[in-house]
């Protein structure tokens, strides 16, 4: 699992030592284990945020784990073009490579480490897919999507298109230098990631050695969940265990413990997660297909104005499926 990585982790900056005398650990309130399913023309994903509830989510509201999955010649799948409203789409890859392009004259490609961050807002169309040399030889894909919920006074902004490559990326380490904390967005004891957001969240790809285990500063009007990508370990107060596919939703408190197993196995040498938080928006959602919306009737309006090409067009020369 590459994405970010660094040859001596006690080079990089340290967070601070938390003073759990001082400061609470966050509990865990729930745990839930993400089903496997299929996405857009095939390519198999972990639905992360399955069982947990909406509101314990809040500010996000999917979660795809994309892989990890090693393709034939002539497997490897995308999406078609497809439309957005009303909310935001980061795609982090961390092994292989995407293609985006989108009718707001967005895209490029990410490879491992990079994001790309397209703000849907009023609307837009969009296609993510393997490169066709990735599909003509095959290869590891591995990656997530997380979709990221819009205040209503923002849900009609104008689309944007965030490219965050890896080395942009604020690399972090615990006080004793056994985790890479990786900051993608928002910030982590005072370091900033690149991210530029609408809703205050932070964004966190963190890798454990066998045996280590941190206490990350987190701020406490921001929940806390924390999603693994693979490995064993324990996560929370209580040092509850959980495993790769497995969402810890946390408690209140002002640090989110997570610590990794001595013992790995040998396809997953380390703990890896993915640590997401926000302030809640609190504002009532309704979500159907690619709109994310507050309404019943707003949801009909995006359909409509999706149906009568108000939501963009597929630019000449566009990138197809």
């Amino acid at each position: 699992m590459p994405a970010v990585t660094v040859s001596n982790t006690l080079a990089l900056p340290r967070i601070t030592a938390v003073d759990l005398s001082r400061a609470t650990s966050r509990p865990v309130r729930s745990l839930t284990t993400a089903p496997r399913g299929l996405e857009g023309e095939g390519f198999p994903v972990r639905r992360a945020f399955a069982g947990a509830q909406l509101a314990d989510l809040d500010p996000f509201i999917h979660l795809d784990q994309m892989g990890e999955v090693e393709y034939a010649p002539g497997e490897a799948r995308g999406t078609s073009w497809h439309p957005h409203r009303g909310f935001e789409t980061v795609t982090y890859m961390i092994d292989g490579t995407f293609e985006h392009q989108d009718s707001n004259g967005g895209g490029g490609v990410i490879t491992n480490g990079d994001t790309q961050w397209m703000t849907a807002g009023a609307g837009i169309l969009h296609i993510e897919r393997p490169p066709e040399r990735l599909v003509m030889s095959g290869g590891l894909f591995h990656g997530l999507q997380l979709w990221v919920n819009l205040p209503s006074r923002d849900k009609m902004s104008a689309p944007r298109y965030q490219d965050i490559r890896a080395d942009r990326v604020s690399l972090l380490t615990s006080p004793d230098g056994g985790a890479l904390i990786r900051v993608i967005a928002g910030s982590v004891d005072g370091h900033a990631g690149p991210g530029v957001t609408y809703t205050p969240i932070t964004v966190v790809h963190a890798t454990l050695q066998p045996g280590a285990e941190v206490d990350i500063p987190w701020r406490p009007d921001f929940n806390a969940l924390v999603y693994v990508l693979s490995g064993k370990g324990a996560v929370g107060a209580e040092r509850r265990p959980f495993g790769t596919g497995q969402l810890a939703v946390l408690g209140t408190g002002d640090a989110i413990r997570v610590a990794a197993d001595r013992s790995q196995d040998s396809h997953t040498p380390a703990l890896d997660v993915y640590i997401m938080g926000g302030e809640p928006i609190g504002e009532a959602v309704a979500w159907y297909g690619p709109f994310v919306m507050n309404t019943h009737e707003e949801l009909a309006k995006a359909f409509e104005d999706y149906r009568a090409g108000r939501l963009g067009v597929i630019p000449a020369g566009a990138l197809n499926n």
